[in-house]
């Protein structure tokens, strides 16, 4: 079976990972969910190479935003990942508001919810810095590119170094089209 070159996953794992990201972000945006789609799949949307086997998004964990984020979950088996015993996601969105960040398995695969970027800022600071896609008919915001590129640098670790060279070059060609 084929391998991407990056990623080392096989071709049709990409696909299905590519498919349940989909069906997630339009679970979140038919919810009204207020997030903002960064790291590995934002990079992926600019054509990166690199697949990652989650979804990372900033999101405001407001009272309001997680009452929309546990309906977009609901019937997903939201897990912690954090927790040994994996621990069901509560379903009473203020059990969750004292939250920082939640890192979730769900039956869509891999969640980060990010209250913040590294390089960047809070929540309110990233949608400022967004472009809007459509992603199979679902409306999505996506870390716009430089903001990405600044994140990936913040984060400094020799994987984001190797993706800041890639998107670099990205938006070098973006530039000279």
């Amino acid at each position: 079976m084929p391998r991407s070159r990056s990623s080392w996953l096989p071709a049709r794992q990409v696909s299905d990972i590519m498919v349940s990201t989909l069906d997630l972000l339009k679970r979140l945006g038919d919810h009204r969910v207020k997030y903002v789609l960064v790291d590995g799949m934002a990079c992926v949307i600019y054509g990166s190479q690199t697949v990652t086997q989650d979804v990372d998004i900033c999101a405001p964990l407001t009272q309001e935003n997680l009452s929309g984020l546990l309906a977009a979950l609901a019937g997903a088996h939201p897990r912690f990942t954090t927790t040994r015993d994996l621990r069901p996601l509560p379903e009473d969105p203020e059990m969750l508001e004292n939250y920082r960040n939640l890192y979730l398995i769900t039956d869509f695969g891999q969640l980060g919810i990010l209250s913040e970027i590294t390089g960047v800022g809070e929540y309110s600071i990233v949608e400022q810095h967004t472009i809007q896609v459509d992603l199979e008919g679902a409306p999505c915001r996506v870390t716009d590119l430089d903001t990405l590129i600044a994140a990936k640098k913040a984060m400094n670790s020799p994987k984001d170094r190797q993706v800041v060279l890639e998107l670099e070059a990205i938006r070098e060609r973006m530039r000279s089209l």
